[in-house]
């Protein structure tokens, strides 16, 4: 599902990202250890193919992302989802308005609209929250609304950069749940954390980047 082989990336001739090989299978749950600094963000933009590597390859399903033309990214995009750390609602919109945008992007029809963006809405538990504006909603909600938004073209892969960061431990409890049921329905998940509360509690596999290297990977598929 993910590959990545001997990829690097420098900011100001500084590596962020070093030789980094790392495989990500079909349905896993790979959390994405480390300080800030450590690489956890730009791994996550490459494979979001928000940046490019200056070195290595990269697949993701199957397809090397350095041969996707700029015009081809958005549909590569089309099979994931991303969750932010800071949200990135728009504020004048209605919940159910930023959760549809990915569709009316895409150009659905106003039935499929509404049906995959309710549908998203009721799997993260907001459905009737769906006319109100995200500043009349707490974190935790606006968080959910964002994973609607993440999921409402049913990705096959979702990528999450510290999604729980802000959030008191019940709060993330809650959302690192939300996280294992999407999983539990096939989506291949990588979320990035410093929280070793979260990592406790998700219990799957995980990644530890220090200084741009790959520092440890524990719970691997054989």
């Amino acid at each position: 599902m993910i590959q990545l082989f001997h990829v690097w990336k420098h900011y100001a001739k500084r590596p962020a990202l070093s030789d980094i090989t790392l495989q990500v299978e079909k349905g896993e749950f790979v959390l994405l250890m480390g300080p800030s600094g450590a690489g956890k963000t730009t791994l996550l933009k490459l494979l979001f193919c928000a940046e490019r590597a200056d070195d290595g390859q990269i697949l993701i399903q199957g397809k090397n992302v350095a041969r996707i033309k700029p015009s081809g990214v958005p549909y590569l995009r089309r099979t994931m989802g991303f969750v932010f750390q800071d949200f990135r609602l728009l504020q004048k919109k209605t919940v159910f308005d930023n959760v549809a945008l990915p569709l009316l992007v895409q150009g659905l029809s106003s039935f499929d609209i509404r049906r995959k963006a309710s549908e998203a809405l009721k799997a993260v538990g907001l459905e009737h929250r769906k006319e109100s504006r995200p500043a009349m909603l707490s974190a935790g909600e606006q968080q959910r609304a964002c994973i609607a938004r993440a999921i409402v073209n049913s990705p096959l892969i979702l990528l999450a950069d510290e999604p729980t960061g802000n959030m008191d431990p019940d709060l993330a409890a809650d959302i690192m749940d939300l996280f294992k049921t999407i999983n539990a329905r096939g989506t291949t998940l990588v979320i990035a954390t410093h929280n070793r509360q979260v990592v406790e509690q998700v219990n799957r596999r995980v990644v530890t980047l220090a200084e741009g290297r790959l520092a440890s990977d524990v719970g691997a598929r054989q």
